[in-house]
């Protein structure tokens, strides 16, 4: 369904490995949303079957987007879509070999990790929250691809399945990101990606880049 992933084959675990990272030792892996760019690496092909990449992770999913994707809970009527086979290959093998979370309303990973929904681009996209001490972060996916939709958050891609209630959520995270003086790392922006925003009443802008070395 996306010619464009089909078989991608990445350095990312040569990536980690050089950082001193092996799959065996990732406990955690967070799912904003399940659109295939952002689970494609859950599993990996191994003797004829899709298996988890991460085997002693927990792999932290919403359960909207999870009920939603899911191929049986869809009429057989349905259009082919760009989704095809994802969840057949990269969620649904995760979930049998007993290593999914599945959550919803809001969701405490530990201390410093929250989740909470930003519905609109998927029904369970959410946005990842890391505190530490006054400091905030805030892991929002795809909920913006791009800089210009902080200053118009109402342009919507046309990835978004919901784009009245994605707006919604744009608006609101922006506000909050604002508000709380956080640090907000969009999953698509190119470069470093990750900005500070100012509001103004109901406007938003860059106030500053975050430079990363």
């Amino acid at each position: 369904g996306m010619p464009v992933f089909h078989q991608l084959n990445s350095d990312y675990l040569e990536n980690l490995a050089a950082a001193g990272v092996r799959p065996a030792d990732v406990d955690l892996v967070v799912i904003t949303h399940v659109h295939g760019d952002h689970v494609g690496w859950n599993t990996y092909w191994s003797d004829g079957e899709w298996v988890p990449t991460f085997p002693n992770a927990r792999y932290v999913i919403s359960r909207p987007d999870f009920d939603y994707w899911n191929p049986a809970n869809r009429p057989a009527t349905e259009p082919v879509s760009r989704m095809t086979n994802v969840f057949e290959d990269s969620v649904e093998p995760v979930h049998r070999a007993g290593q999914t979370v599945l959550w919803e309303g809001h969701h405490t990973i530990d201390a410093n990790l929250s989740l909470a929904p930003a519905p609109g681009h998927t029904p369970g996209t959410s946005v990842l929250t890391l505190r530490s001490g006054s400091d905030r972060a805030m892991f929002v996916g795809d909920l913006l691809h791009s800089p210009l939709q902080i200053v118009e958050p109402g342009e919507a891609p046309c990835f978004d399945e919901d784009e009245a209630l994605a707006t919604a959520s744009r608006r609101r995270v922006l506000a909050e990101v604002a508000d709380e003086r956080a640090l907000m790392l969009p999953a698509h922006f190119p470069g470093a990606g990750a900005a500070e925003v100012s509001r103004d009443g109901d406007r938003f802008a860059v106030k500053a880049w975050a430079a990363f070395r």
